[in-house]
């Protein structure tokens, strides 16, 4: 179901609140509210119950406090990843300072005050590599699988430093359902097949 949907205009007496609509969902787009609802929805930003992030879409503050929120509404076809799908995946213990999103590089996005999101730009080819969906907090978020999240801790290994990707690398070795296989299909697209098996054959 398109996200928006949710909160189409209705004539339905029993329709929900623009506050229980927050409370349940986290999120809210303005796209088809009614004046009253959008009357509701200001005033729950006046109360301090809610906060704009971006034209169009608010946030509950509860939502806000979570680690995770509805990446596809704030910016739909964004993909989970790098920091962010590390932590989702318990690949490290290191805590994510942003929401780390890629996208198509041409794309222009405007991101909200709140809260951060680093943006990582590639090319349509890459995007395509290892997308999946994975529910995190009750959100049904698109991220790149763990043998793809991996492979980018090798590609950005000189960015995000080789400690942190040692770390990536030998907490997947040792997960008991690693597929090795894709692994290395993997990194001959993202053309780091060669710095992966010279780790994997120190480590293995």
């Amino acid at each position: 179901m398109n996200i928006c949907s949710i909160f189409a205009r209705s004539n339905n007496k029993d329709n929900m609140s623009i506050e229980d609509q927050l409370k349940k969902n986290g999120f809210v787009s303005t796209q088809g509210l009614s004046n009253w609802q959008e009357q509701q929805l200001q005033a729950s930003v006046r109360k301090g119950e809610a906060m704009r992030l971006k034209n169009g879409v608010y946030a509950h503050m509860d939502a806000l406090a979570d680690t995770m929120v509805d990446i596809r509404l704030i910016i739909p076809n964004g993909i989970l990843c790098l920091w962010s799908a590390w932590s989702a995946y318990n690949l490290t213990t290191q805590i994510p300072n942003a929401y780390y999103v890629a996208i198509e590089r041409s794309r222009k996005v405007v991101l909200p005050d709140y809260p951060e999101f680093q943006l990582i730009y590639q090319s349509d080819k890459l995007l395509s590599i290892g997308v999946t969906q994975k529910e995190i907090q009750g959100y049904n978020v698109p991220i790149f699988d763990l043998e793809r999240s991996v492979c980018d801790a090798v590609k950005y290994r000189n960015k995000v430093g080789i400690d942190v990707m040692a770390e990536i690398l030998q907490t997947y070795i040792k997960l008991p359902k690693n597929n090795i296989s894709r692994l290395m299909d993997y990194s001959s697209k993202l053309r780091v097949r060669n710095t992966l098996s010279h780790y994997l054959e120190a480590w293995l």
